[in-house]
């Protein structure tokens, strides 16, 4: 083995400790300083959205200012409709799935223990009781779970409200200063990463968030019409759940169907298998046909590498660290192919002028 290749194992075989450290390191930070940081990356996303309309103002000869005074109160005026008239629809959905799952549990223990009783006549050594009971003892306890946190419903009410304010107001400074200290912080950096990491951070999150909220939206409104067209009980709830798990990539869709298929199959499971097959079409839908056009393979991550991603972030930083992970993972890839790309450019360059010199100097 060659010195080159010592070296280059050595590098490798360091570099996984020195990141796990880092990883290590950054996670002990943001614990000890969770509220501030959550805070201000949520008021960032929120600045980052809330930047597109205030272009859009200032391009019909609105000042930045007088765009977003107008961009904040429309969001102030949106947001205290939905407090008015969604949040009460769904604490009240809430509360009365909390009060209804015990009945649901019921009925679906009569319906196991149907089926035990066809498996048993047809000596089918399936035990389905048991494993219902042992599905209802685990609802149960998540249910009085629940019902404990209920209580400081109302400090978390006054809480959040108080939070939903100052995001408010850090986005406004964002957005009147934030480009300020912005390119403060980008010039911080040498000159090669600079431009590379500015423009693929820029481009991640921009088709990350645009794009994963609409097509949230699309799958929260038309299950929601759906729901309401069948009769599905809690509608506004689970397709709130489904939306809102759809953010997540990857896994999130999943987990927010099977999770509304899950209530609903204690209950009736024909609608839960409809409702599974009909969200599943439309997942499909969306995959397929609607991600493709709007987002592209935006990041070109390896979907182990998002897997990946998705896990550090919420070891990291929880819920807010699934949401970035990905952008941040692919503004990282970005970044590093731009790099890479401009050296090889450089040397391709190099390499093309150092022929032409001898044909050159045989023409002279």
């Amino acid at each position: 083995m060659n010195l080159a290749n010592l070296q280059r194992l050595l590098i490798w075989g360091l570099l996984g400790p020195i990141v796990a450290l880092n990883v290590w390191l950054l996670s002990q930070v943001y614990r000890y300083f969770e509220p501030v940081i959550t805070l201000f990356a949520i008021a960032a996303m929120v600045a980052f959205l809330l930047n597109y309309p205030v272009r859009a103002f200032q391009r019909s000869r609105m000042t930045r200012t007088q765009a977003v005074a107008l961009v904040l109160m429309i969001t102030c005026t949106v947001l205290a409709i939905l407090l008015l008239l969604l949040v009460p629809l769904l604490i009240d959905q809430t509360n009365q799935l909390l009060k209804r799952i015990p009945d649901w549990l019921g009925v679906s223990q009569t319906n196991l223990a149907a089926l035990d009783q066809w498996a048993r006549d047809r000596n089918l050594s399936i035990s389905l009781r048991d494993i219902g009971d042992r599905l209802s003892t685990q609802l149960e306890t998540q249910l009085q779970t629940l019902i404990r946190e209920t209580l400081n419903l109302a400090v978390a009410t006054l809480s959040g409200f108080i939070n939903t304010i100052l995001v408010l107001v850090l986005s406004s400074y964002m957005l009147l200063y934030g480009d300020r200290l912005w390119y403060g912080l980008i010039n911080l950096l040498p000159n090669r990463i600079r431009l590379p990491f500015s423009e693929s951070l820029r481009l991640n999150f921009h088709n990350f968030f645009i794009c994963q909220i609409l097509l949230a939206g699309f799958m929260g409104v038309v299950l929601l019409f759906y729901f309401l067209v069948r009769n599905v009980p809690f509608a506004i709830l689970f397709a709130l759940v489904i939306g809102v798990a759809e953010l997540v990539p990857l896994v999130g869709a999943s987990l927010g169907i099977g999770l509304v298929c899950l209530l609903l199959a204690l209950q009736n499971v024909g609608l839960a298998v409809e409702v599974a097959i009909v969200a599943v079409i439309l997942q499909q839908i969306r995959d397929n046909v609607l991600a493709p056009r709007m987002m592209g393979n935006f990041t070109g991550l390896n979907p182990i590498w998002i897997f990946v991603a998705l896990l550090a972030g919420l070891q990291i930083a929880g819920f807010l660290g699934i949401i970035v992970a990905v952008p941040i993972a692919g503004t990282v890839k970005g970044t590093l192919d731009a790099i890479y790309n401009a050296e090889n450019n450089r040397m391709l360059t190099k390499d093309a002028v150092a022929k032409s010199q001898p044909e050159n100097n045989r023409e002279i």
